[in-house]
Order: structure tokens, then C-alpha cells, then sequence
């Protein structure tokens, strides 16, 4: 969506990652010539007033981080984000887009779910938990709903849709 310049971010302003999220997003948008709005949401009773700010922002997009208070919430930011046709991108969990949102770049959840498995084997083969490495996610994955789009009346470029891990159509 090249024409996007005013995106709508849902922060949970108390949660340990919302300050290193708002840091990378308040330093990526002008490099791509994009508006944030950063409507704080502290709780799930507080979602329904900020969700009725993204219209006075004049939202061309919203964008939702990974924040397990949203995820409880779902249903309702893509209920209100179709109303107002807003494209939603997500990057926590893939069942984003597969009940509406337009994409879904994150973490492969799969891909961390073998890292786990692997770490735990090697615990239960006798390894000391604190002798074992940190790891950083590997693997991410892109997941395009081709509905969601066309609802929107968005056209996915080919060669986005040739690198994402899934379309949904």
C-alpha cells in the first residue's frame, strides 16, 4: 500500500515491550514517509474508546504489535477495522489473518515451537538449562489473505504474493 501515510498503532503502553516497539516504529516512519498514531490501550475496557479514535486519526491502516491483551480482543479490531475498511497487519500470531486481518509478518511459531522442543530434549538428556545458548528467532513468516484484500479492493503485487510463506484465499 504505497499510498498509506497515516497508520494507526494499538500499544498496550504497560506491557515490557512497549517502549523498544514504539522506539523501532517512531524511527522507521519517516524513512517511509508514514504518520503514526499511537492510541495507548491499557486494558480491555479501554479498547472500545480507543478503537473510536482511529476515526478522528483519520487511520489509513492499523497496524497491532505483538501484545497478548490484543489477541483476547480480535474479533473486535477486525469487526471495526472492516467497518471502516482498514487494511490490519499483524505480527503476533498468524490467526490474525486467517480470521480477516490483510497480513501477518512474525515469528514462525512453528519453527519456535522445534527450538523448544529441542531445548527441552536436551534437558531431559541431562544438559544444565543454564549452559544452553540464547536464541534469537531464525524464521519468520509473510501470510496474505487475498480475501481480505479484495474486500479492501487492494491488488497484492505478484512478486509479494511469490514470497509469502502462505496466501489465503
Amino acid at each position: 500500500m504505497p499510498g498509506v501515510t497515516r497508520v494507526t498503532v494499538l500499544i498496550h503502553p504497560t506491557h515490557p515491550m512497549a517502549s523498544p516497539i514504539v522506539s523501532e516504529l517512531a524511527r522507521a516512519a519517516p524513512a517511509l514517509g508514514v504518520q503514526l498514531h499511537l492510541l495507548d490501550v491499557h486494558g480491555p475496557s479501554a479498547l472500545d474508546s480507543a478503537l473510536a479514535a482511529m476515526a478522528s486519526a483519520s487511520a489509513e491502516a492499523l497496524l497491532v504489535p505483538p501484545f497478548p491483551l490484543f489477541d483476547g480482543q480480535r474479533h473486535q479490531i477486525l469487526a471495526v477495522a472492516a467497518q471502516r475498511r482498514l487494511p490490519v497487519m499483524a505480527t503476533d500470531v498468524r490467526q490474525w489473518v486467517e480470521e480477516g486481518a490483510l497480513l501477518f509478518y512474525g515469528i514462525s511459531t512453528t519453527a519456535n515451537h522445534r527450538r523448544a522442543a529441542a531445548y527441552v530434549d536436551k534437558i531431559l538428556q541431562g544438559a544444565n538449562p543454564g549452559d544452553l545458548p540464547v536464541e534469537q528467532p531464525m524464521q519468520f513468516e509473510l501470510v496474505i489473505n487475498l480475501k481480505t484484500a479484495e474486500a479492501l479492493g487492494l491488488t497484492i503485487p505478484p512478486r509479494l504474493l511469490f514470497q509469502a510463506d502462505e496466501v489465503i484465499r
